[in-house]
């Protein structure tokens, strides 16, 4: 069956505005600006006839998504879609040093070490386990043809990279921002990204 899934990242949370690394493990909510993201996305994108709304297990992904699950639209939320856990960078500020930390992470896992990972944290190849999981239960509803995904900016790299059969390592040439969006079409064996880093329901915020 062919599917059109509209992936996202969650509106601005005040720890994004500060440089706070989230995570997997803080639940923050969207701030003034999140909020004015997710409603311009809203008003964008409304007329598109979803089927189903797929989250993170996450307040921030709950909360874009609110204005479409106000019109009724089901809705449904998957532990596989959540943040990669930072681990020990969770809750801190971006220093010099958790900077140089998180950089060097980031190499590692470009190079091919998928089983790196921040302490207790968790590594790409764990978040890409629980990513086909949820991909696996999003494919097997066979009367959902639009679907609009809710996630987060590292996990959502890799999941990009997890549709089109990328290598992870890769994963960084995906740019995001808060509700930027990636259309990716599914013929019934594989996917193609048709639309990347959309940002044009963000125009009007960017001259506020």
């Amino acid at each position: 069956m062919e599917k059109s899934l509209y992936i996202i990242r969650h509106g601005q949370t005040d720890l994004n505005l500060k440089g706070i690394v989230q995570g997997k493990g803080i639940d923050s909510p969207l701030n003034e600006m999140g909020r004015k993201q997710a409603e311009a996305f809203y008003e964008y994108y409304k007329d598109v006839p979803f089927d189903k709304i797929y989250t993170s297990t996450l307040l921030r992904t709950h909360q874009t998504v609110a204005p479409f699950l106000q019109d009724g639209l089901p809705f449904e939320q998957l532990e596989g879609l959540d943040e990669i856990g930072w681990g020990i960078y969770e809750g801190e500020e971006q220093t010099p040093e958790v900077m140089q930390g998180f950089l060097g992470l980031i190499a590692r896992w470009s190079n091919g070490e998928l089983d790196a990972r921040v302490a207790g944290g968790e590594t790409p190849n764990q978040v890409l386990a629980r990513q086909r999981q949820a991909l696996s239960h999003i494919l097997s509803k066979q009367n959902e043809e639009n679907v609009l995904v809710c996630m987060h900016g590292r996990a959502m790299r890799m999941f990009l990279c997890l549709l089109i059969n990328r290598d992870v390592t890769q994963m960084d040439d995906f740019p995001h921002t808060n509700t930027s969006l990636y259309k990716v079409l599914y013929n019934g064996s594989e996917f193609t990204i048709e639309d990347a880093y959309n940002i044009q329901h963000l125009e009007d915020l960017f001259t506020e």
